[in-house]
C-alpha cells in the first residue's frame, strides 16, 4: 500500500509541474483554443531539426547568402525549448560584405527558431536585420525536401508592422518573399 501511495503521488507531482513534448506536437497545437499541452520543455525528440544543422550556401539577385545552422537544446526561461541558432553572411558581386552575424554569440544573432509549420514540412525562424524601424524582421521559411536533402529553400516574410524612422529606399536584410535556394556546403 505504501508503494502504491508513493507511485500516486509521483504520478501526481510530475503531472502538475509539466512535461516533456515533443517539436512535432506543439506545431499541432492551436494556442488560442487552448489545445497546448502544459509543457516544462519541447524537446527535438525525432531529430527534426538536425537536417538543417550546418553551412548552406546561395544566391539571389546578385547577392551571395552564406548561412549556419546550429541546433540548441534546453534554451529558454520558463519553458525550455530545442531550437537551431542561425548566422548568415551576404556578400554583394563585389565581395562586399552587407551583412554579417557570424561573430555574434549565439544569444545576440537576433536569428532564433520558432517551430515547425502544422504540417512540418517548414521550420520557421525569427530573423532581425539591422533596422528594425523599417520592419526589417519577421519570419524565414525554411524547408528541405526528403529527395534532396542537400538543397534547401528559405524564403522571409517581414512582420506588418508600423515604420517608426525614414525607410526611403530600404529593403529588408533578406530578400523580401523571394525564395533563396542553398546547398549544404
Amino acid at each position: 500500500m505504501k508503494n502504491i501511495l508513493s507511485i500516486i503521488c509521483l504520478t501526481v507531482f510530475t503531472g502538475c509541474i509539466g512535461q516533456t513534448v515533443s517539436l512535432e506536437t506543439m506545431a499541432q497545437c492551436t494556442l488560442s483554443s487552448q489545445t497546448c499541452p502544459n509543457a516544462s520543455y519541447v524537446k527535438d525528440i525525432n531529430n527534426s531539426l538536425n537536417k538543417y544543422v550546418g553551412t548552406w550556401k546561395g544566391n539571389r539577385d546578385g547577392k551571395n547568402y552564406e548561412f549556419n545552422f546550429i541546433k540548441k537544446e534546453n534554451v529558454g526561461q520558463n519553458q525550455k525549448w530545442d531550437m537551431l541558432i542561425g548566422r548568415v553572411k551576404i556578400t554583394n558581386t563585389n565581395g562586399v560584405v552587407e551583412y554579417d552575424n557570424f561573430n555574434k554569440p549565439d544569444t545576440e544573432t537576433k536569428f532564433t527558431g520558432f517551430n515547425f509549420q502544422k504540417d512540418l514540412k517548414v521550420y520557421l525562424m525569427n530573423f532581425f536585420g539591422d533596422k528594425s524601424g523599417c520592419i526589417d524582421y519577421g519570419y524565414l521559411y525554411m524547408w528541405i525536401k526528403p529527395e534532396t536533402p542537400n538543397q534547401m529553400g528559405v524564403n522571409f516574410h517581414p512582420d506588418n508592422d508600423i515604420v517608426t524612422q525614414d525607410c526611403n529606399n530600404f529593403k529588408t536584410t533578406l530578400p523580401d518573399n523571394k525564395i533563396i535556394h542553398l546547398t549544404r556546403q
